[in-house]
């Protein structure tokens, strides 16, 4: 299979290793990898504040340069979400490009969906020991049933323990703009969304969305707590990302 890896914009600027763990899972599940070195934001930023030209005319740049690969593949429910659910009625009005856009939403999957769903993957090697609890990222759970498959790929390595937290599937906070447009509201539900980390008493808070976990990175170390905050694909890669 030949794959073109959506790195997303944190990971690019914030921590790029996660990019990186992306890819050696994927090519250990046997696939090609290629990563479209024009590649920008999916757009989500601007939709989400009213901005359909902004968004369209991103769309339609990531539409051409990864429209011709087998499937594309996101470490991050919410970008794999703005390509699937809502690039096509970005184009209601343009047959071709919202033909294109169907197309490409039928290929796009979010990395540990991919992993398990389409890939397959049996066997993983990791040398992280401990245990963890998992944050689920409110768009990749409910717009893109990311929820076991993280699980499943966790829980096929022997040393780790996945200790769940209550309140696993409410929100960190961060959701984006709103972080900004309501910081007061957005501290509180972080807060309370690290205290319940705390309760938790684990070795990592693991999760799929990186702007979920820089917010809860940020909280819990205002808070005085040093627990590490790690992408999944940085935990079940190996050590050399983390």
């Amino acid at each position: 299979m030949r794959i073109a890896l959506f790195v997303t914009c944190l990971v690019d600027l914030m921590r790029p290793r996660v990019g990186f763990a992306a890819i050696r899972l994927l090519e250990a599940a046997g696939c090609e990898v290629v990563v479209p070195p024009r590649q920008t934001c999916c757009g989500q930023p601007a939709f989400n504040s009213g901005d359909r030209v902004a968004a369209r005319l991103l769309a339609k740049k990531i539409i051409t340069e990864f429209e011709d690969f087998d499937y594309i593949v996101a470490p991050s429910g919410s970008c794999a979400d703005q390509i699937r659910n809502e690039y096509p009625g970005l184009f209601s009005g343009e047959p071709e490009w919202h033909r294109r856009s169907v197309a490409l939403a039928s290929r796009i999957h979010e990395l540990t969906d991919f992993l398990v769903n389409v890939a397959k993957v049996d066997k993983l090697t990791s040398d992280f020991k401990g245990s963890v609890t998992y944050h689920d990222s409110c768009t990749g759970l409910r717009s893109m049933g990311i929820k076991q498959q993280p699980r499943t790929l966790l829980g096929r390595l022997p040393e780790i323990k996945v200790r769940e937290m209550i309140g696993a599937e409410e929100c960190c906070g961060f959701g984006g703009t709103f972080a900004v447009k309501f910081g007061e509201v957005s501290a509180a539900i972080a807060e309370r969304k690290c205290e319940n980390i705390r309760t938790a008493g684990v070795d990592a808070v693991v999760g799929g969305d990186l702007g979920c976990l820089l917010n809860i990175e940020g909280k819990l170390r205002r808070m005085g707590d040093q627990t590490p905050v790690l992408h999944i694909a940085e935990v079940i890669a190996g050590p050399e990302n983390r």
